[in-house]
């Protein structure tokens, strides 16, 4: 059996539109750049995506979790450097005025666009966040911006969190949320979008220490991606340079995916230093100290440790890396199938009765509504009995349960295995038992 995989993120665009997974934002009025709405399978792998996530970071001893707001007092991003140096460098085309990244296009060879030469103008700096007006009067003492990341909500409520939750270092603060960052060029699918979610946690530590943790939370943090179903050499860790290190970091390395469009970065680990609580306890006027009992009653700011993945990216790398094409250009045998880990299938089970008769359906329903309890079904009686096969497959669900006439007779129904397309007789007090036992998450 020949097997392909994903070749351009157009044949995936295409699957998640004509499936349910994703939509242009707006679509109706021509989109808008950089924003895509999940659907109903989309916001499913997406929420799988999250929980697994979640699960995996705040389900233990050291670490807690958070939900902070988006909108912020202005002073937040003051301190954390945003408001005077989160920009990037851009040129326009002065034929076209398609607008570039400066670091993301060679200025000596033709514009992508329109195919001049020569047309670029100056590189000038582009602030990337949004900004807007907070109360009845739109003037500049009331603008506010929607944050750009949601790791400065953590390192604000450092000590709320600390003290309320008796917590001693090192210990970390988990969230989940949405950011908004001003891309100048957006694209890729959803790789790089102006709209994002973030699953952030940052691990507050002795100053010292932080490589050490900064070396578990590399390896932990790789487990948790091999765990969810990538294929171990579709992955890679990329250590930043001296010269391409945040100002505030004294080590960093993203955890590459490569897509169909090359390696890209979809999570960072980051040592923070004391740089982020520094700077707030600067501006802000309040002590942001740490009390070490342990240390003598000694009192220093936490060094930190980060680590910084999107749940967009990270739904894209796991599209990308289940998708398949099996015997291409086979007619009889051809099928697109997403081989997704059970635990980040969308759908779980689907449940299908031979035809559509009420022989069948009444039976077939019961089974899908105890079905139901337990994990999320698909109930789907349109077409035959192998184009429905094949519609599973290409939404990744992992197993199908066909109900036919023989089960009124002998109270037994056909699983079907989507990665092996095996099928097994299972009594039909057994299912329940089948399917934990196999979808063990």
């Amino acid at each position: 059996m020949s097997v392909a995989n994903l070749k351009s993120l157009n044949e995936l665009t295409s699957l998640c539109k004509r499936r349910g997974f994703l939509f242009q934002s707006s679509e109706i009025y021509g989109g808008v750049g950089g924003c895509w709405d999940y659907g109903p399978l989309g916001v499913e792998l997406k929420k799988n995506v999250q929980n697994s996530w979640w699960k995996s970071m705040t389900y233990r001893e050291d670490v807690v979790g958070i939900d902070t707001s988006i909108l912020m007092n202005p002073q937040v991003w003051k301190a954390s450097g945003h408001i005077d140096g989160f920009s990037d460098p851009m040129v326009d085309c002065k034929n076209c005025k398609s607008r570039y990244r400066e670091d993301q296009i060679d200025l000596s060879k033709p514009c992508q666009k329109c195919g001049q030469s020569g047309q670029f103008t100056e590189p000038k700096d582009f602030n990337l966040m949004f900004s807007t007006q907070m109360g009845a009067v739109a003037d500049s003492s009331n603008k506010i911006y929607l944050r750009p990341e949601t790791a400065q909500g953590i390192f604000v409520n450092f000590l709320n969190v600390q003290t309320t939750m008796r917590k001693k270092l090192p210990f970390g603060i988990a969230q989940i949320g949405k950011a908004f960052r001003n891309e100048i060029t957006p694209g890729n699918f959803i790789f790089r979008l102006r709209e994002f979610e973030q699953m952030e946690m940052q691990f507050f530590c002795k100053p010292g220490s932080q490589m050490d943790h900064y070396a578990v939370w590399k390896e932990a943090r790789l487990a948790w991606h091999l765990e969810n179903g990538m294929r171990k050499e579709k992955l890679r860790f990329q250590p930043h340079g001296p010269d391409e290190l945040a100002h505030y970091a004294d080590a960093a390395e993203d955890i590459e995916y490569e897509f169909p469009h090359g390696w890209g970065e979809m999570e960072g680990i980051h040592s923070r230093t004391d740089f982020d609580l520094t700077r707030h306890q600067e501006l802000s006027g309040k002590k942001l100290e740490y009390l070490d009992q342990a240390d003598g009653n000694k009192k220093y700011i936490p060094y930190v440790v980060e680590t910084s993945v999107g749940s967009d990216r990270c739904s894209l790398a796991l599209m990308c890396d289940a998708y398949r094409l099996e015997n291409e250009g086979d007619k009889e045998k051809e099928r697109t199938v997403m081989k997704f880990d059970p635990k980040i299938a969308p759908v779980k089970v689907a449940i299908l009765p031979l035809v559509k008769k009420e022989v069948l359906d009444t039976p077939a329903r019961k089974l899908f509504a105890d079905v139901q309890k337990n994990y999320m079904a698909e109930y789907d009686v349109a077409g035959s009995i192998g184009k429905r096969y094949r519609r599973q497959d290409e939404i990744g669900t992992p197993f199908c349960i066909t109900f036919d006439f023989e089960s009124l007779e002998d109270q037994a129904v056909t699983i079907r295995n989507r990665d092996t397309m095996e099928q097994e007789r299972v009594s039909l007090d057994q299912v329940e038992k089948y399917l934990k036992d196999k979808l063990h998450f």
